[in-house]
């Protein structure tokens, strides 16, 4: 069996092994793969792994011996989906992998916030410090988490493992699901979009992008929101009306946003959030602890051996 990895860096920059995929059969990774040499590099592959490589109908049309694509993570937008499934290939993710990585991400932007770290540490870098005349100084009001409101959009295990941490700093927490004819879990009260928006301090997103989601983040929710609320996003990046957010930013609308995901990535230089008035944006990392790759490693490991087994788990299309 020939496995061919067209896009393995992200994953694994070389500090996990590939060993249980080499064990599978004949194995090929690529660091990264351009659109253009997608085709010609899948060619004569019985098996084919990307993570945000683009897997086009041309592609699986034209592999002959593809039998199986598998995506090193949740979203399979890269993969024409439909056209595997008229070839009957099975679409195989990963979920699951990392949900205490991403919450922690959540809370290394909301407690850069509350405690204006990455300000604080280069204004102390600067001099600021030393020319105090005082053991301690801030150059902005520091704010305790305990009794604020967190507004979760999306309690699935992401949004789970963020409010359990909440939770730990004595916050408030609500939370909004399509389904809230199930049980409010923890001391999690549901509430609904407008309730949510318009009472917390912070916001966290990791609801599934949809028609009904894209762009959820617009005009109308920003005036919503208090003007002293944080906006995090560790969802996806087209939750977010980017133009309307960051001129909410600037004109003071809301107090801030972390955003470790945007529209398009990496992001073009015109892109609005990068100038924003207190916007901090990460490269797409919270998924990335190597605690979480490896995990997501071992599960797209076992994916693959299933299907050398005849049977087919973790499977989005047949």
């Amino acid at each position: 069996m020939k496995i061919v990895v067209l896009d393995g860096y992200a994953l694994n920059p070389g500090d996990l092994a590939w060993a249980e995929f080499e064990a599978l059969g004949e194995l090929i990774v690529y660091d990264r793969t351009s659109p253009e040499d997608v085709l010609e590099r899948s060619q004569g592959c019985d098996v084919l792994i990307t993570n945000k490589a683009t897997v086009s109908r041309e592609t699986i049309q034209a592999t002959e011996t593809l039998k199986y694509i598998g995506v090193l993570a949740t979203g399979v937008n890269i993969v024409d989906v439909d056209a595997a499934t008229e070839r009957g290939i099975p679409v195989c993710n990963v979920t699951g992998y990392g949900p205490g990585s991403v919450a922690q991400m959540v809370f290394a932007h909301i407690l850069n916030f509350t405690h204006r770290l990455a300000e604080q540490a280069a204004d102390a870098q600067g001099g600021g410090w030393a020319k105090s005349p005082d053991f301690c100084y801030w150059i902005q009001p520091l704010v305790e988490l305990k009794d604020q409101t967190l507004g979760i959009v999306g309690l699935g295990q992401i949004g789970q493992a963020t409010a359990r941490i909440a939770q730990g700093f004595a916050m408030n927490v609500v939370a909004y699901t399509r389904d809230q004819s199930r049980e409010a879990r923890d001391g999690v009260s549901w509430a609904s979009l407008d309730e949510l928006f318009s009472e917390s301090d912070f916001i966290s997103l990791h609801c599934p992008l949809t028609p009904e989601t894209e762009n959820m983040i617009n005009e109308a929710r920003i005036i919503q929101m208090k003007s002293s609320a944080i906006l995090i996003n560790t969802g996806r990046g087209q939750l977010v009306d980017e133009h309307a957010l960051a001129h909410g930013l600037n004109q003071g609308q809301i107090a801030g946003a972390g955003l470790d995901v945007l529209s398009s990535e990496p992001p073009n230089q015109d892109n609005p959030l990068l100038r924003a008035k207190n916007c901090v944006v990460t490269p797409h990392i919270a998924w990335a602890t190597q605690a979480a790759r490896n995990r997501l490693m071992q599960m797209a490991a076992e994916n693959l051996k299933a299907f050398q087994r005849g049977e087919v788990q973790k499977c989005v299309n047949l």
